[in-house]
């Protein structure tokens, strides 16, 4: 039974849907969901809140009970979704923070399988992205002024006739699509970063690529100063250890780590061996909603992007009735303390495996 919204009318009865393009597109990453902690890191459910402060610079992230805070695996979501709007801005069009997508387009853009358990897992993700409640001070000036959202405001998957997703509804939240549609707040990413199966080392290839960057001579870390920025339930002492497990294993593609010492403080160095990594080229501009009439991508041909009147035959206006917002109390806030651990591994290329399933 999917849930009902009875309180706000739904936003995407006021956007016009940005239907997303078929074919590869470089991957993009939101500058500032790199480096602060937005996500859990572990592959167990967490409800217990982050809490982060920096200088003027405050992130606050609360999971509710019935699906757990939203984790460095579901933000995978929110990385495709930037880099399509991405692409989409950077040909001189138009987009909007309401995006239809069929559900094979996104599994296969950041290296999922598309079988019936990977169905699930995506419906898993998209629960927890709605339910997770974020409030940060971040683009708001030197003024302690924060904003309040959730990762997706509302969502609909829509089934054919066999019970098979057949397409998605998604909106995200002004905060994020003004960080994306801003080029100097992406960058790209390397592909590989989606076959990362540690939540610590995707973590930590977000923050390498966010301040090594091409950068030759790289960028230097105290352990100490990483636990904090990575919102982890971890010991201090048990995080360090998998900071020297990583930098044993050398996961991150694109980027080479070791551990310094300087006195008594220990240090994570993180040296860039693959300059191919840039930041986004075009600059890219305008809030809107699309009014164009197709939409090309690079390696791929052209795809619907009308917004006048209903797309594909997989929406028809009466297909997806409702909004299914998993969670009515979604801007409430859930006390609690840790008591669960981050899932960290030296990688191994392998399939997803979805919060809950193990290391």
């Amino acid at each position: 039974m999917q849930a009902r919204h009875t309180l706000t009318a739904s936003e995407r009865s006021r956007l016009l849907p940005f239907v997303v393009a078929s074919g590869e597109i470089s991957p993009r990453d939101q500058r500032d969901l790199m480096e602060r902690p937005f996500f859990s890191l572990s592959k167990t459910k967490r409800t217990t809140p982050i809490l982060y402060a920096a200088g003027d610079t405050r992130v606050e992230v609360f999971g509710m009970p019935e699906h757990g805070m939203a984790t460095i695996w579901d933000a995978d979501v929110l990385i495709w979704a930037a880099s399509q709007i991405v692409e989409a801005e950077n040909l001189g069009l138009t987009t909007s923070r309401f995006l239809r997508f069929t559900p094979y387009q996104l599994l296969t853009g950041i290296g999922r399988q598309t079988g019936a358990r990977d169905y699930g897992l995506l419906r898993a993700a998209l629960a927890r992205l709605q339910s997770t409640v974020v409030a940060t001070t971040i683009r708001n000036g030197q003024n302690w002024r924060r904003q309040q959202f959730s990762w997706i405001t509302e969502w609909e998957i829509c089934a054919s006739r066999n019970g098979r997703a057949a397409g998605v509804e998604i909106v995200i939240p002004e905060w994020l699509y003004r960080g994306v549609i801003d080029r100097s707040l992406v960058l790209a990413i390397d592909p590989a970063y989606f076959r990362l199966t540690g939540g610590i080392e995707r973590w930590l290839y977000r923050v390498a690529r966010k301040h090594a960057g091409r950068q030759r001579t790289g960028w230097t870390f105290e352990i100490g100063h990483l636990h904090q920025k990575s919102g982890s339930l971890m010991r201090p002492s048990d995080f360090a250890i998998q900071i020297r497990r990583a930098a044993a294993c050398q996961p991150l593609p694109g980027y080479r780590l070791s551990i310094e010492r300087a006195g008594v403080r220990e240090l994570l160095r993180i040296l860039p061996t693959d300059l191919s990594t840039y930041p986004v080229d075009n600059y890219v501009n305008g809030i809107g909603t699309s009014h164009a009439s197709t939409i090309g991508t690079s390696h791929a041909g052209l795809s619907g992007l009308h917004t006048h009147k209903p797309q594909l035959s997989l929406w028809p206006e009466t297909a997806i009735p409702a909004l299914n917002l998993s969670n009515l109390d979604s801007n409430s806030y859930v006390d609690g303390k840790p008591r669960s651990a981050d899932n960290p591994s030296c990688p191994s290329i392998a399939p997803f495996k979805g919060p809950g399933d193990g290391p």
